[in-house]
């Protein structure tokens, strides 16, 4: 089972996939001002057993200390991205925010790794050009997109490390050959598909 809830000033979708039987759960990019989360999951006694980022902004990965503190998960990330997220509290202040820096990573995911957990089976695959290290998760029927792929839109190329072209190849190669079903769960603004967006998308014009 995945939950989603809204955090931080940014409206961050912060997505925690649940293993009822085990009474655990992993975090998946942990954004600002996500106590209330941290709250609801210990009220429910669910064990935080990782913290996965799809990438290091500071709005994805500012909640990885509250976290980490508080059960001493691991936290997974692409290595592209590790300087990011080590450096997020410099990130949020240029945009006039407030952010804790992250944790270093304690696992890598690389492209094609696969991490299994309650019942779900995830692909990591790595689509840059939001971030170097941006990376989806995906299983059959479902994709959690980070900031690559939005509802009518796609991640932002306008800031450090970011590649107009580069993200749209990834877009091209990666997401557009899974089926139109596919569910996308995005890093803020509500979910899609990824038929919706082929067909949609003002973004992909040319890109199948």
């Amino acid at each position: 089972m995945i939950e989603s809830f809204k955090t931080g000033p940014l409206d961050n979708n912060v997505y925690v996939i649940v293993d009822q039987a085990a009474a655990s759960c992993v975090v998946v990019d942990p954004g600002p001002q996500s106590q209330h989360i941290l709250a609801a999951l210990q009220e429910r006694g669910l064990s935080i057993e990782r913290i996965v980022n799809t990438h290091g902004h500071w709005d994805h990965v500012d909640g990885n200390g509250l976290f980490q503190r508080a059960s001493g998960a691991p936290i997974y990330r692409h290595p592209l991205d590790e300087q990011f997220a080590l450096f997020a509290n410099v990130a949020a202040a240029m945009w006039g925010f407030e952010a804790e820096a992250s944790p270093p990573a304690d696992r890598p995911l690389e492209e094609g790794d696969v991490f299994e957990f309650g019942g779900h089976r995830f692909t990591v695959l790595h689509v840059p050009g939001h971030s170097p290290g941006s990376v989806c998760l995906y299983e059959a029927g479902l994709l959690i997109g980070g900031d690559v792929l939005f509802r009518g839109s796609i991640g932002r190329t306008d800031i450090p490390g970011g590649s107009l072209p580069q993200l749209l190849a990834g877009i091209r190669e990666k997401l557009m050959p899974l089926p139109d079903e596919t569910r996308v769960l995005p890093g803020h603004g509500p979910e899609t598909t990824i038929g919706v967006e082929r067909r949609s998308n003002p973004f992909l014009g040319g890109v199948s």
